[in-house]
């Protein structure tokens, strides 16, 4: 990757409905040369999708809540079932291992205080291999979804 492959990164971070041509004026490129490069960038894996960014109070799902997941066993099967059923709670936003404890971190998007409770009670408590659960209410955004760049 090279500084114009950066710059086409970043100015679709920025915007990813963007055209090629505007594309291709914004990082100085004619348009078949940016148009092979940003083939060659999801190609290559570097891209791996376009997606619209929704405000989740605009769908009522502003209630945020990170969820600190310790499992009672941490052998191969139950971690694999804990992360398949995991993986199925549409509530569940982010998923992610973690090294040391707690063993996972869970984001989840849901309505309110009533609707969490539920989802904890009746999905995130029967998960296979659960040993504990440690919610925490998010206050405020500070840094959301930045965009991917290399530190200076």
């Amino acid at each position: 990757m090279d500084e114009i492959d950066e710059k086409i990164i970043a100015e679709l971070q920025h915007d990813g409905r963007m055209s090629l041509t505007d594309l291709a004026a914004r990082v100085g490129l004619s348009l078949s040369p940016c148009h092979r490069r940003v083939r060659e960038l999801e190609r290559a894996g570097v891209i791996s999708g376009y997606r619209a960014v929704v405000d989740p109070a605009a769908v009522d799902l502003a209630f945020e809540v990170l969820v600190f997941v310790t499992l009672a066993k941490g052998d191969q099967r139950t971690v694999a079932r804990f992360e398949e059923d995991v993986a199925g709670i549409r509530s569940v936003v982010l998923a992610q291992r973690l090294f040391g404890e707690p063993d996972y971190l869970l984001r989840v998007r849901c309505r309110d205080a009533a609707d969490y409770q539920c989802i904890r009670d009746t999905r995130l408590a029967a998960l296979p291999g659960v040993g504990r659960l440690n919610s925490t209410l998010v206050m405020k955004d500070v840094v959301r979804d930045r965009a991917l760049e290399r530190s200076v």
